[in-house]
């Protein structure tokens, strides 16, 4: 019987694209999956930890492993690991990774099943290359995520990913258009291109951009659309945005990192633009999108922040008119200029913004799928719910119920009604099929 393995992945897109090459890594060294429910052999947990909470979740989930099966083998990997390295021995890991040698996973435990020792593989991230993981296969059914960018220089004051995650490392475009390919033939048709800083792709490259590996994957046949991970402001110039609005496969959804509404906030952060850039950036986008549906994060509680800051990013955000908002609370990170700065704001009071801030993001989300009510939009079915009913998205990422018959991957709905997940509509000529 070959041995089985479970994943459990924390954080956020480029944790589930390392998830997928380490997975296919195991598959291709004769492991299985371990059925639903069942124990596994290995146990694998990609740690985050951007908050506290991503570190206890973390915990928690290899602590549950170790319960369901004592003697299965605990590999811990990604940003707890490469941040706390040898503390997580406590946990019992055969094998702690970090952020690197996630190519290597199977044969550094498998090493360390052979000679009956806990490997902890965390080095420094000074000056390593970027890793070469790909993957052929993916868990969803039709969208894959494709991290193409790795590391971060910015240095926010909150932030602990450039520690744990190192530099700016990008792969080159001639990779990014192979694995594209190897994706499109393996059926999905929806790419996400990712990174931990996606607009740095290229910089150690020479003369080349972020622009240049979306033209080269959509040149890929096979490939039918394309979706972004979070962009910075001050990369949406321009010339960026002249070099992608006559792509018609990029997906008209992008989410721009905000952080935070107030131009005092954003410099206390260390955020690298202000508000007027900002607005300036998603007037560029709507220009040439004019149904552009833009997403951000939040970060509410940083220190320091007054109500009338609060305010500002309020009023900010419904000036954008985010189609949806990630709301985070504060959360200090040990190693980072903004845990010691002064005015840390109580619990008590970011949960109450968090909660302010989510309802308004419900009533933008309400607005912007009423400008999309009543229009004909292209929907990427995902899922046959019942007959003649299936779930999908449109280029916008606005979840759709369509009903109606079909046989084609995208098929044009018109949008006829607003549910609290979405939208829902009827499929229209030519794909609608009486009877």
């Amino acid at each position: 019987m070959p041995k089985t393995v479970r994943f459990y992945t924390l954080g956020c897109k480029v944790n589930q694209y390392d998830s997928e090459a380490m997975l296919e890594a195991f598959l291709v060294s004769g492991y299985s999956l371990a059925p639903h429910q069942a124990p596994a052999d290995v146990y694998v947990v990609n740690t985050c930890t951007v908050t506290g909470t991503g570190d206890q979740k973390s915990m928690q989930a290899a602590r549950r492993f170790k319960r369901q099966n004592p003697n299965g083998e605990l590999v811990l990997a990604g940003c707890l690991a490469q941040r706390v390295g040898d503390k997580l021995r406590e946990t019992g890991a055969r094998l702690i990774i970090g952020t690197q040698y996630r190519g290597k996973v199977v044969a550094l435990l498998e090493q360390a099943i052979e000679q009956q020792t806990q490997l902890v593989a965390v080095d420094s991230l000074s000056s390593v290359p970027f890793e070469p993981l790909t993957i052929h296969a993916h868990a969803g059914h039709t969208r894959a995520v494709m991290k193409i960018q790795e590391g971060c220089d910015c240095r926010c004051t909150y932030c602990i990913i450039p520690s744990v995650r190192g530099s700016v490392r990008s792969k080159p475009v001639a990779q990014v258009r192979a694995e594209a390919q190897a994706l499109a033939d393996a059926g999905f048709t929806e790419l996400v291109l990712t990174g931990i800083h996606l607009t740095s792709y290229g910089k150690d490259l020479g003369n080349v951009t972020l622009a240049d590996a979306i033209q080269a994957v959509h040149a890929v046949e096979g490939v039918m659309r394309i979706r972004l991970g979070s962009l910075e402001p001050a990369a949406i110039t321009q010339p960026f945005v002249n070099a992608l609005k006559d792509l018609p496969k990029l997906c008209p959804q992008f989410h721009l990192a905000l952080q935070s509404g107030s131009d005092t906030v954003l410099a206390r952060m260390k955020r690298r633009y202000n508000t007027t850039q900002f607005r300036e950036a998603a007037e560029r986008i709507s220009a040439a999108w004019p149904l552009a549906a833009f997403t951000t994060d939040v970060i509410v509680g940083f220190p320091g922040e007054t109500e009338v800051e609060f305010a500002q990013t309020m009023a900010f955000c419904a000036e954008i008119g985010f189609m949806r908002l990630h709301v985070f609370p504060f959360s200090p990170r040990e190693g980072t200029p903004a845990a010691e700065m002064d005015g840390q704001i109580s619990q008590s009071v970011k949960e109450t913004r968090v909660h302010a801030l989510i309802q308004v993001g419900e009533s933008l989300a309400a607005l912007y799928y009423q400008r999309l009510l009543g229009t004909v939009q292209p929907v990427l079915v995902e899922e046959c719910l019942a007959e003649h009913e299936w779930r999908g998205y449109t280029p916008q990422y606005v979840q759709v119920i369509c009903r109606g018959s079909t046989a084609e991957k995208i098929v044009p709905v018109r949008l006829t009604a607003i549910d609290k997940e979405g939208m829902s509509g009827d499929i229209v000529e030519p794909y609608q099929q009486k009877g």
